[in-house]
């Protein structure tokens, strides 16, 4: 498409010369650009990328995009000057790409825990049902049997839209997408179409980036305020929020969406209720009652917070059309998401579960979770996040604490925070009534080895904080640790399996 083709249909935008290249690509990284791209240099939290226009004119940039003129750019070369290029990387990046959201059913589940949870299932649930779903978040982009990794729970715009292209080239009918409260304040998923948007809870989390719950509550409720009003003539098209009516900040989010709401609780009355809930090691049994009808579900799911996860996913999949019959089978069938409560096992007497719980309220979901079933100790292993907020740092210790029997404090991914004050930042959140149960190790696979060599027969294991993550960020070092294999190495060890 062409440079003055494709901006036509917007205005406030200047271009610095009358040159109209044919633009066949659209980039932010200058190291991805090749012959017809148009790059966009954002502005971001480290790095500014006006200084990479000349770089990227030189791999055969053909326009770029910018927030102010650029000097040292070939006359030649057509600047594009807007007020907000990460937006506006958005707008035209899905106008290149042919507005693929509008080809697809988007779903877009947005909440501080739960995401990836309910958009894993939710996938499971179409595929299942004959349709076939693209998965965007926390642990990749998939289709089928394809993945790709991704930097962030929900990537930079143009990602978002090119990943949306191909799912549709490649016959996808649905896409189901995370949607991090960064994403949506940076406006990374602008342009996208969205036939659901579902809202799981909020606590406590990226106060550094949002200040306050009111502020962080105010960019969950963007998803939903971009809704609309999308029921028509034509059903394919119609628009739905699901908002998880036990949270408190559900009105915020109900407020927010002109489109019509469906709720889903097991506390509060709700469209989408769960009666007669019984947990065990094994996973959740329920009854569901629903718009259309009873639904017994079964999963292997464990805990009270996988039947809040299970059933904003049979919400969506109720707005999708899938049939009762369906979504309990489907349910029945799916094993876990990767990361989440997932187990180790090497034939060890004890249980050993990894999971990504990195928020005072997401720990103590999973431990109370582990304690409904547990016969004997429960032993936790986590740490903090440096270059985070502080905060929560005491909160997540005295949580570890309060639900856990020995608790061992390590590092998670410090950046370039010192590891021991981040430990020390945990201490001030235990008494001195609970100080002999915790255990301070800043070396993460020594911490797990640690709880491997403590555990006794019919113990259970609990190691938090990176779940999915194959990766520790030390200082500005990126180093391959995957919780899972730690764990694995340490058990072999121990029983001398190696």
């Amino acid at each position: 498409m062409r440079l003055r083709q494709l901006f036509q249909p917007f205005m406030n935008f200047q271009v610095t010369n009358a040159e109209n290249p044919d633009v066949v690509n659209i980039t932010t990284d200058s190291r991805e650009v090749e012959p017809g791209s148009l790059f966009v240099a954002i502005r971001g939290h480290t790095v500014d990328g006006h200084r990479f226009v000349g770089q990227a004119v030189e791999r055969g940039a053909v326009a770029a995009m910018v927030e102010e003129r650029v000097a040292d750019v070939p006359e030649g070369v057509p600047q594009v000057i807007v007020p907000d290029t990460r937006h506006w990387s958005a707008l035209i990046a899905d106008r290149l790409f042919g507005r693929p959201s509008r080809e697809l059913r988007v779903i877009g589940v947005t909440g501080t825990n739960g995401k990836t949870t309910v958009t894993h299932i939710v996938r499971h649930l179409l595929d299942a049902s004959g349709k076939k779903a693209g998965l965007i978040g926390t642990v990749g982009a998939k289709l089928g049997s394809n993945t790709w990794p991704l930097p962030n729970t929900t990537p930079e715009a143009v990602e978002i839209h090119r990943l949306l292209r191909r799912f549709v080239d490649e016959g996808a009918t649905h896409a189901v997408m995370e949607v991090s409260s960064h994403a949506l304040v940076e406006r990374r998923a602008a342009g996208v179409s969205f036939a659901c948007a579902a809202f799981t809870n909020l606590t406590q989390d990226h106060l550094d980036f949002h200040g306050t719950m009111e502020r962080y509550a105010a960019a969950k409720a963007l998803l939903f305020s971009r809704l609309g009003n999308g029921i028509g003539d034509d059903p394919s098209r119609a628009v739905h929020a699901v908002i998880n009516a036990d949270d408190p900040y559900a009105p915020v989010m109900a407020e927010a969406s002109a489109a019509p709401i469906l709720t889903y609780g097991i506390d509060r009355d709700a469209d989408v209720r769960a009666r007669e809930v019984q947990l065990s090691a094994s996973g959740a049994r329920f009854a569901v009652q629903s718009p259309a009808g009873l639904l017994n579900i079964e999963t292997p799911l464990i805990g009270r917070f996988n039947v809040y996860n299970t059933l904003a996913a049979v919400a969506i999949a109720l707005v999708e059309g899938l049939a009762p019959a369906d979504i309990e089978q489907a349910i029945r069938s799916y094993p876990s998401v990767p990361g989440r409560m997932e187990r180790v096992d090497e034939g060890q007497p004890f249980s050993v579960f990894v999971d990504y719980a990195h928020t005072p309220d997401g720990l103590e979901n999973v431990l109370a979770a582990v304690r409904e079933f547990a016969t004997q100790r429960v032993l936790v292993v986590v740490g903090c996040g440096g270059d985070r907020d502080r905060t929560k740092r005491p909160k997540m210790a005295e949580v570890a604490v309060r639900w856990s029997d020995l608790a061992i404090f390590t590092s998670d991914n410090p950046r370039s925070e010192d590891p021991l004050a981040i430990l020390a930042d945990m201490r001030a959140g235990v008494s001195e009534r609970d100080a002999h149960k915790v255990f301070e190790e800043v070396d993460r696979r020594r911490a797990i080895e640690l709880a491997v060599a403590e555990a006794k027969p019919g113990d259970v294991i609990v190691i938090a904080g990176k779940g999915h993550e194959d990766y520790q960020i030390i200082g500005a070092e990126r180093r391959h640790f995957d919780d899972r294999e730690e764990a694995r190495r340490a058990i072999r060890a121990r029983f001398g399996r190696d």
